[in-house]
């Protein structure tokens, strides 16, 4: 780009595939044949990429831990004119990865930034969810330690968007867990290893994904897309007092607290519910 008569060169942000290499764009094979740096979060698996497609390039590492010193490089390679595609492990890169510090910066010195748009986790989990995608909000990871995540599951709890999150299976289920308190039981869809050979998408409920993991133990990224602030799952019913009260109680409310809540909102008996839960869900006295 011209700036008076300085030539600067473009930062492109390059989407790679997110597992199946046939959603490689031509496109995107031709900006990282053509740019004369390669930025990569992991250098030796984007080399295996490159390696696939035949292109040498010049690469570096460009991550979390190096977007300082490294950003600052990037910059002065393209305040001389040198083109930079700058590419995360897989997917756009920019979303929930520090390419979007790298945007700022060259954007903020006039540099021009081009997307080169192709797979993307986030929006393939959301259109295959059965979850309305207008509106949706994005929140990324959710924070590593538990009290700054609920206190950011508190803050989103009234969203009114679908809400598409990602999270890494170490952490999978605790975050369930929290979720389904904090927000309570609603529509979820859960999808991992999105156009990879194991890719799985379940369709059900928070609760209902908690008990699909108890089934099978949670492996690679997952990409959670959650109905909105009010939601209720298609096999919950409305305005069932013994449904609200199973859903407490599947919360880990204690029996007492919850059916104290529930006789209270409805103007019924405890014991009314207390032995419905026993003659249906086969709790002992």
């Amino acid at each position: 780009m011209e700036k008076g008569k300085i030539f600067y060169g473009t930062l492109y942000l390059c989407a790679t595939p997110i597992g199946n290499l046939e959603d490689m764009t031509p496109r995107a094979l031709r900006i990282l044949s053509e740019a004369d740096i390669v930025a990569a979060e992991d250098t030796r698996h984007t080399l295996q990429l490159l390696n696939r497609f035949e292109i040498k390039k010049h690469l570096v590492r460009y991550d979390e831990h190096t977007k300082k010193c490294q950003g600052d490089f990037l910059l002065q390679e393209l305040k001389a004119g040198k083109n930079v595609a700058l590419v995360s492990d897989a997917g756009f890169p920019g979303i929930a990865d520090p390419g979007e510090n790298m945007a700022l910066k060259a954007i903020s010195e006039g540099i021009n930034v081009i997307p080169v748009p192709g797979a993307n986790a986030a929006l393939s989990a959301l259109v295959v969810s059965g979850l309305p995608a207008t509106p949706f909000f994005f929140g990324g990871f959710l924070p590593k330690t538990k009290k700054k995540r609920r206190e950011q599951l508190k803050e989103w709890c009234n969203m009114p968007a679908t809400t598409v999150l990602y999270e890494a299976p170490h952490r999978i289920e605790e975050v369930l867990r929290d979720i389904l308190e904090i927000w309570g039981d609603r529509s979820m869809t859960a999808a991992r290893e999105l156009t990879k050979l194991h890719e799985e998408i379940f369709r059900s409920s928070v609760s209902g994904c908690l008990k699909w993991l108890e089934e099978q133990p949670p492996r690679g990224e997952f990409c959670l897309v959650i109905g909105k602030s009010g939601d209720v799952p298609q096999n919950a019913k409305k305005g069932d007092p013994f449904t609200e009260a199973k859903g407490l109680l599947d919360r880990g409310i204690d029996r007492k607290t919850a059916l104290a809540e529930i006789a209270k909102k409805y103007k019924i008996p405890k014991r009314e519910l207390y032995n419905r839960l026993i003659s249906e869900e086969g709790i002992k006295e």
